[in-house]
């Protein structure tokens, strides 16, 4: 991403390179749920462990085949921060697990110390970037107007394809009694539109703008969880349109959010724009999943696995389906708010942050 940022000074060159590179990653996030499904219809849970191991030899062989070696006069020398490392990943691994702690049954002082660890570790983890020399994540990059934007619409489609693909497997199979190979079939909807929408993605970004386009784009987002989480109980329409609306708004967010932090940030800075693009979507990614599934497990009485059905019980489940819906969907619609604050702040002229062309270009 930040490569293909460099490289590129024209606008729609930038979206339409942005967009090819979405494309991979929200295909694989879509893709997994179908063909788990298919796996487990013929072959134990264990096996989806390896699954990313041939991926990984590709990714690798590429690299070394494609990717130019870094030049030295374009290195940083700046040191590590190791210290912003580990108590930034202490602060993810703690939001992570304290919740399971809680509701998995845990002793009472386990599950609300680890919250309180992981509270004083977040605070040191913000004194920390803030006082270093060489901070790990330079706080006050985020805080640029475009590059806050760009991380809350990324951080609201993260969020909502991760939450929206787990519920959905959970509710076809458990509420409904779909067998594995089934429920991937159902999920097929969001990996067909994430299919065949990419050549859409430029000339839609330039008919609205990219400022319009982040806006419709999010708020189809959000309007899917919503879709899904008034609706589920109902039947399977419900999710069709949930899958279709929240799959085409990412397609066009992936594109967008990512040019706006890219564009945010000096042009020396690019590479820290692409690694904060990922990480606003991998933590969006599994704070949903864990936030969803700490709503059932605290809501639905025993094992999803193995605990019989019962009619009250799968009523309690799809109640609880409903409400984790409602959940994500206002978490992810609080985000899309702040990445339209944000922007408009970076509309006006005195916090414009761009680099120029000139720059970018001596600087590859």
């Amino acid at each position: 991403m930040a490569l293909a940022f460099r490289l590129f000074a024209r606008q729609d060159l930038r979206v339409r390179a942005l967009t090819v590179i979405s494309t991979a990653g929200l295909v694989g996030l879509a893709v997994g749920p179908t063909v788990g499904g298919f796996v487990l219809a013929v072959a134990p849970w264990q096996v989806l462990l390896v699954a990313d191991v041939p991926i990984a030899v590709v990714a690798f062989a590429g690299i070394r085949a494609g990717i130019a070696a870094d030049r030295p006069d374009d290195l940083h020398r700046d040191p590590i921060d190791v210290a912003g490392a580990v108590l930034g990943t202490a602060s993810i691994v703690g939001v992570l697990v304290t919740p399971t702690l809680v509701v998995g049954g845990a002793a009472g002082w386990a599950g609300w110390g680890a919250g309180a660890v992981t509270a004083l570790v977040a605070v040191g983890f913000v004194v920390r970037e803030r006082t270093a020399h060489h901070p790990l994540l330079d706080l006050h990059l985020i805080a640029r107007p475009l590059v806050a934007s760009g991380l809350a619409y990324k951080a609201a489609a993260g969020l909502a394809m991760a939450a929206l693909s787990y519920l959905v497997t959970l509710q076809l199979q458990f509420a409904w009694g779909w067998p594995p190979a089934l429920a991937a079939v159902g999920t097929l909807p969001q990996v067909v539109v994430l299919l065949a929408s990419g050549r859409l993605v430029g000339p839609f970004v330039q008919r609205v703008g990219l400022d319009r386009a982040a806006r419709i784009s999010a708020a189809a987002v959000v309007a899917g969880l919503a879709v899904f989480a008034l609706t589920a109980r109902l039947g399977y329409p419900g999710v069709l349109v949930a899958l279709v609306l929240v799959a085409a708004g990412m397609r066009v967010v992936g594109a967008v959010a990512g040019n706006n932090v890219l564009h945010g940030l000096p042009a020396d800075r690019t590479s820290i724009g692409a690694a904060l693009v990922d990480t606003a979507s991998e933590i969006a990614t599994a704070v949903g999943i864990a936030a969803t599934g700490t709503i059932l497990a605290a809501l639905v009485p025993g094992d999803l696995g193995t605990t019989p059905w019962a009619p009250g019980r799968t009523a309690a489940f799809e109640g609880a389906v409903s409400i984790a819906g409602a959940v994500v969907t206002a978490v992810a619609a609080v985000l899309v708010v702040v990445g339209m604050l944000r922007a408009r702040t970076a509309a006006t002229p005195s916090t414009a942050t761009a680099p120029t062309t000139s720059q970018e270009n001596t600087d590859v």
